[in-house]
């Protein structure tokens, strides 16, 4: 048997998806827009990167193949070679919306064809009956917010009267989410959440696919700051998706970051978690040393959308792909005969456009292994991921992805 690694650069698309118009997001594109920039100097910022985009190692795995695939965007690679072992293409994603748990599912081969449930962009955002649940069932004197909002700002339009009354900040956005932030020590980071808790199971008619604690700390609004102890609590998916499959057959699956949440703690063997992409690619380099055969892991690099995405940081979205290109090499390494290492996103966060949400873009599909290499074209699903590696950890097909392992030279 073998082994299989799945690095999610969360939110790193590549743009192009056919249904872009229908989300507002036409001509948003990630990756060529943090290019574009920094080929400009637009992303230039004293003491953390100058100059063009400088991935080295992602376009030896491809990126810019990916990218043309996607868009018929042509980066300027400085000459480097592609791997002889690299495989490249990109993925549209059918799923509704373009939120984290549909992104994840279908790339663990599970589509969402049902539409999640939404919160409107009025204020109040939530229904009189959902609020006054909130307060009796969470036993608090009121929530704060209560409207569409980015977790920063209403943090700080928030944070001091939340100190000095009890009540919660509760906010949402255009994804299907409820989010709800605390402060840590004068809330209670268990209190958040418990309080959590019981706002899941409320929301549950409403098929809102996750409840987001965001716990901070500091004690005004200038010196309020968002914790790295987040937690999601999401639907559990509604099929046995990849990972499922595999904690059945007695394989383990590493969850690293947020994987274990987006997936309600589903098909997860071993939950390992760290604060910043850095040392979360230490968890990941430290689970593929652990991995055995028929084992996958499972990454999540969540601060590409988080701390740069949302907040639309340009120069700071470059650097995190740069830094993280820089330790490619750990994990190339340490990759022995029968593995399998893909890179991939879940969905776009172009830090140029406009407002503060996530962006509907195809994703790239890059990776390598000993024995493998070639274009995958472009897939008209995530799942034909989920499904690769399935076939390449020997489990049978499912309907929902088409596998491109023989493509990539893989024999089952």
């Amino acid at each position: 048997m073998a082994r299989a690694f799945l690095f999610v650069l969360d939110s790193f698309g590549i743009g192009g998806a056919a249904d872009a118009e229908r989300y507002g997001d036409t001509g948003s594109n990630t990756f060529g827009h943090i290019a574009g920039a920094c080929a400009e100097g637009r992303a230039d910022r004293e003491g953390l990167r100058k100059g063009p985009l400088f991935v080295p190692n992602m376009l030896s795995l491809g990126l810019g193949r990916a990218a043309k695939t996607a868009t018929g965007f042509c980066f300027d690679s400085g000459g480097k070679a592609l791997l002889a072992s690299a495989f490249h293409g990109a993925a549209q994603e059918v799923s509704s919306g373009k939120d984290t748990p549909s992104g994840h599912w279908e790339i663990a081969a599970l589509p969402v064809r049902f539409d999640w449930g939404y919160f409107p962009d009025t204020v109040p955002a939530f229904p009189a009956e959902l609020t006054e649940a909130i307060i009796r069932e969470g036993e608090v004197p009121g929530i704060l917010g209560n409207c569409h909002a980015p977790g920063t700002e209403i943090i700080e339009r928030y944070g001091e009267e939340h100190v000095r009354t009890g009540k919660p900040i509760c906010y949402t956005s255009v994804d299907s989410v409820l989010q709800i932030a605390a402060h840590e020590v004068h809330f209670g980071l268990e209190r958040l959440y418990e309080f959590c808790k019981v706002v899941r199971r409320l929301v549950d008619p409403l098929n809102i696919g996750r409840v987001i604690a965001r716990p901070f700390i500091g004690e005004t609004a200038a010196s309020f700051e968002r914790t790295h102890n987040r937690r999601d609590y999401s639907v559990p998916p509604p099929e046995p998706t990849l990972l499922d499959r595999l904690t059945a057959r007695g394989s383990r699956v590493i969850a690293v970051g947020k994987i274990g949440d987006i997936f309600a703690h589903r098909g997860i063997s071993e939950v390992r978690k760290a604060a910043g992409n850095m040392a979360m690619f230490d968890k990941a380099l430290s689970a593929m040393d652990d991995a055995g055969d028929g084992d996958l892991v499972f990454a999540n690099f969540v601060d590409f959308d988080t701390e740069f995405g949302h907040r639309r940081d340009v120069a700071g979205y470059a650097a995190a792909l740069e830094a993280l290109d820089r330790r490619l090499p750990e994990a190339l390494a340490r990759l022995r005969e029968g593995d399998l290492l893909i890179l991939t996103a879940d969905h776009g966060n172009d830090p140029t456009w406009h407002g503060t949400d996530h962006t509907r873009e195809r994703i790239p599909v890059i990776g390598t292994g000993p024995g493998f290499g070639g274009d995958i074209g472009l897939r008209t699903t995530f799942a034909d991921i989920g499904e690769t590696v399935a076939e390449h950890l020997g489990l049978a097909r499912r309907r929902h992805g088409t596998s491109f392992y023989e493509t990539i030279g893989g024999h089952a």
